[in-house]
């Protein structure tokens, strides 16, 4: 049932909420490490994290539920994420495509931007990255 509840924030969130037409269900479901919060019972936080290629990891699809924002709870996952990549996938390059609004928030975390902006499912992406753990 967690599964459920995992597709259904992100349907919520990154199709109905950020009106992103698209199929949020994907192959890399199927190869990633999903790494989640629950609180009273709820998803509360997501992301998955997957070897994009060899030396180079990435995660996405990172979430918090609506009624759980504004508690810490996106920190916390990203420190989960991190710790994730460095257990699962140590010394391979952290590369995301975050959304143009969360750029600063990733740069907190060590992220640095490469390129130009780009339009990814309807929605300004950057492209950026870390350094393996």
């Amino acid at each position: 049932m967690k599964l459920f509840e995992i597709y259904k924030l992100r349907g919520e969130v990154f199709t109905v909420e950020q009106k992103r037409i698209h199929n949020d269900i994907d192959d890399n479901d199927l190869k990633a490490i999903h790494v989640y919060d629950e609180l009273d019972g709820q998803i509360a936080a997501y992301a998955r994290v997957f070897l994009k290629q060899p030396g180079l990891v990435t995660f996405g699809r990172v979430v918090t539920a609506p009624n759980f924002r504004g508690k810490g709870l996106g920190n916390e996952l990203i420190h989960q994420i991190m710790e994730t990549i460095h257990d699962y996938f140590p010394g391979n390059k952290i590369e995301i495509d975050a959304q143009i609004q969360v750029e600063g928030y990733y740069q907190k975390f060590g992220f640095h931007s490469e390129g130009e902006p780009y339009i990814h499912i309807s929605t300004p992406h950057i492209k950026m990255v870390h350094e393996a753990l």
